[in-house]
């Protein structure tokens, strides 16, 4: 039998998330504090077996909305932006930003290793996520995946991985 390959495609409306976050332009320049309702797509290429089958994405779509999940209702703190000082106290996490001291309770906060909140280091920070879990990469066949968080309609920064 020929080897035949397809892409599972995941947007659930539940695959989604509220956050609030700034963008930092320059050492100068960034976003006032404002938030999106972003949602999240995936595309997962393998094999199609023999009874016509792929995977079981299940297990995809419950990472995602673990993932969703962790980032709603929080603000978002790039931890890698070199514009960004960031440390915290017992309650507060204090962010400072050319001379401005801005100051968040740590509940409010979620702190992701990206350099920057915007739609294109959230889809490579949740592609990395994917990734760490290799057994079911392997598993599973994955020989292609792609996210694409948007944080509006028509608005979205993709990532993509290819086994090579």
């Amino acid at each position: 039998m020929m080897l035949r390959k397809s892409t599972i495609e995941l947007a659930k409306e539940s695959m989604k998330f509220s956050a609030g976050h700034f963008t930092v332009f320059s050492k100068e320049i960034r976003e006032n504090l404002h938030g999106h309702n972003y949602n999240v797509y995936a595309a997962i290429t393998t094999i199609v077996d023999d009874v016509g089958l792929s995977f079981d994405y299940r297990f995809y779509k419950t990472k995602l909305l673990n993932l969703c999940s962790s980032l709603n209702e929080t603000v978002i703190i790039p931890k890698l932006c070199k514009y960004l000082s960031i440390h915290s106290s017992d309650k507060y996490v204090h962010v400072n930003f050319n001379n401005e001291e801005m100051l968040f309770l740590k509940r409010d906060v979620t702190l992701l290793n990206i350099s920057n909140v915007t739609v294109e280091e959230l889809s490579f920070w949740i592609l990395e996520e994917i990734k760490k879990d290799k057994k079911e990469l392997e598993a599973n066949r994955i020989s292609a995946l792609t996210i694409k968080v948007f944080s509006g309609p028509g608005k979205s920064g993709s990532a993509s991985w290819e086994q090579v």
